[in-house]
């Protein structure tokens, strides 16, 4: 594979509480772990971000799955992760590409996040990649472009649907429900069946429906980087 001096920021919660009812979240570790692995492989430099900066609440930590199990033992890219920069400290000309990983943890701070929404607005205006999978795409409903224009709007975007919010009975639990939220600022819609990976590539802008599409997603943004 060829190897590249690209460097990508991988954005992830700080949030670890489900709404009000006493259940622990965060972010989904597969939904990290599976873009690190193909970033890394491509030799891409990857930094972390997060709302508040510092150590990352984590959610799906299975170490059957091997990506997982290899992150976990990385004690360079667990040291990254749990020393996330805060946007305030990010310079976005440094980077290629910003990844929004999942996890519900990201609907109660990433999208009302005007620093990170920032980062991301310059990063595509400057003709880099955004990139997000599962509940990522909330950091994406409101990034504007230099034009004043929503980021999503015209493009096709994949992102946890209304029906698979219902199967994990969080519709009630979560601030708004994602895709109509997306819809609302203009995005189309890309939906496949509950859990089946589902990749959608507009422009520079790389998106996934649900765990599933975590390493679907690497993989196309990888390949845009080349």
């Amino acid at each position: 594979m060829t190897k590249t001096n690209k460097r990508v920021l991988i954005a992830v919660t700080s949030h670890d509480q489900l709404g009000a009812t006493g259940k622990k979240t965060g972010a989904y570790l597969p939904e990290i772990a599976h873009p690190y692995e193909v970033l890394r492989a491509q030799g891409v430099v990857v930094d972390f971000v997060s709302p508040k900066g510092g150590e990352v609440p984590l959610d799906g930590v299975d170490r059957k799955d091997p990506s997982n199990a290899a992150f976990l033992d990385d004690k360079d890219a667990m040291a990254k992760l749990h020393a996330s920069k805060r946007p305030s400290e990010v310079r976005a000309e440094d980077y290629d590409a910003i990844f929004y990983a999942g996890g519900h943890g990201t609907m109660w701070d990433f999208a009302d996040n005007a620093e990170l929404a920032a980062i991301a607005g310059e990063i595509y205006d400057r003709g880099g990649s955004v990139a997000a999978v599962c509940h990522g795409p909330a950091a994406l409903v409101n990034v504007r472009l230099a034009n004043g224009q929503h980021l999503v709007d015209g493009k096709t975007v994949a992102a946890f649907t209304n029906d698979e919010e219902r199967a994990v009975g969080l519709a009630e639990v979560v601030p708004f429900l994602l895709s109509d939220k997306l819809r609302e600022r203009g995005a189309k819609l890309q939906h496949a069946a509950l859990w089946q990976n589902n990749v959608a590539v507009s422009e520079r802008l790389v998106t996934g429906q649900n765990p599933a599409s975590a390493r679907s997603v690497g993989e196309a943004l990888a390949a845009l980087l080349r």
